[in-house]
């Protein structure tokens, strides 16, 4: 088949989405599909199966900042994407997003699968904007979302319902990859790792530090290694409080964040909300790490209500404290539960995945798009719009 993919965010902050769009796409060429993924694109390097658009800009997006594109040209170089693309099937991820994936759902020719990846409570913008955007979502033929959190988000939101693929990860690389040493977990040093963005307060640093105090008082051999970009000003005061205790890994590329995963004695995931999916649970279990989540739903549903690894309270820093310390306790108890997760995450191996993908393309494929009158005016609104949301 002829695909072409559209990733709404900007590669050059990469994130869950745009690893999901870029792993899909490999994974599809691999089998022997012609794949084309259009996404915003100034300066980092990306394969060559992405085309480049230019001329992103930051919208708050689900207590998030996205790198979004819906300028001018924007809107012609998707057009000429998908002209020159003729492609079988168009997947668009976030179809809604103010960026290029609103542009695609308006302009495509070919039948659409749309991905919603998003959860969130409440949207007072997605209200006002759903009914204007109607009958572009009648253009949809197949939907996934990647959690009932994703699909529940749809449901109340926009309406409609769809079908719930999870997002996927290469679990070989993960489960192979080499421990740093320096790092490295042992019963008489365990460490504890964190990987996200440090800057942004519902990826939960915040709750971390304020376990630390307690964990450290109970176990002083304890280490915890923190990962991730953003202003790193709180790691450096964590460093100077516990200068045995913690140590900062940095902007990690792929394979040292694979290589922190598995040498870790658990993985700590203190999100405090807004995530639909627990991809970084799943890439921990498999790494066969053990994974201390809060009790968020995205988080419950990978972890299976606490089956496949430790729950702890959102937001909760002595709940966090005393689930660590638990965990650090009791090594068997802990390494069985690890081996358990393990098991668990082959479930979410890309080879499975892309299956399910491909079954939706199937259903799609040959069917008519429904057409939309003034498009091209509806997208001069929404840039109106949005424009007035930059930061």
């Amino acid at each position: 088949m002829k695909i072409g993919i559209v990733c709404p965010y900007s590669f050059d902050s990469p994130g869950g989405v745009q690893y999901h769009v870029r792993d899909l796409a490999t994974e599809l060429i691999r089998r022997g599909h012609a794949v084309s993924v259009l996404a915003p694109v100034e300066k980092a390097e990306v394969p060559n199966f992405v085309c480049k658009v230019s001329g992103s800009y930051s919208v708050p997006y689900n207590g998030s900042v996205a790198q979004l594109s819906l300028s001018p040209k924007a809107v012609s170089e998707t057009k000429a994407w998908l002209e020159e693309g003729n492609f079988d099937v168009v997947h668009i991820h976030e179809p809604l997003a103010p960026s290029i994936s609103l542009i695609a759902l308006a302009s495509s020719k070919s039948p659409i699968v749309a991905t919603f990846h998003t959860s969130m409570v409440k949207s007072r913008s997605l209200k006002l904007a759903v009914p204007i955007l109607r009958p572009l979502l009648d253009r949809i033929g197949g939907r996934i979302a990647v959690s009932n959190e994703a699909r529940r988000t749809l449901i109340e939101h926009q309406g409609g319902d769809a079908v719930i693929i999870p997002n996927g990860v290469y679990r070989e690389p993960i489960a192979t990859a080499p421990d740093i040493e320096k790092w490295k977990g042992t019963p008489e040093r365990p460490t504890l790792f964190w990987i996200g963005r440090i800057d942004e307060p519902r990826k939960g640093l915040h709750v971390l530090a304020g376990a630390m105090e307690e964990v450290v008082a109970r176990h002083p051999n304890v280490r915890f290694i923190i990962a991730g970009r953003g202003d790193d000003t709180p790691v450096r005061e964590l460093m100077e409080k516990y200068p045995d205790n913690v140590d900062f890994a940095g902007d990690v590329d792929p394979q040292t964040r694979n290589s922190l995963y598995h040498g870790a004695t658990a993985y700590i995931a203190p999100q405090t909300g807004g995530e639909s999916f627990g991809i970084v649970l799943v890439e921990a279990m498999s790494a066969g790490t053990l994974v201390i989540a809060s009790d968020i739903e995205a988080f419950r549903l990978v972890l299976n209500g606490g089956a496949l690894g430790r729950l702890f309270t959102s937001a909760d820093s002595a709940d966090l404290a005393r689930v660590i310390n638990d965990v650090l306790s009791h090594p068997q108890e802990a390494a069985q539960l690890a081996a358990t997760g393990h098991e668990a995450a082959k479930m979410y191996d890309w080879g499975v995945v892309t299956d399910k993908i491909l079954a939706v393309y199937s259903t799609v494929v040959g069917t008519a798009s429904v057409q939309v009158e003034n498009t091209d005016t509806l997208i001069d609104s929404l840039r109106q719009y949005f424009s007035n949301r930059k930061e």
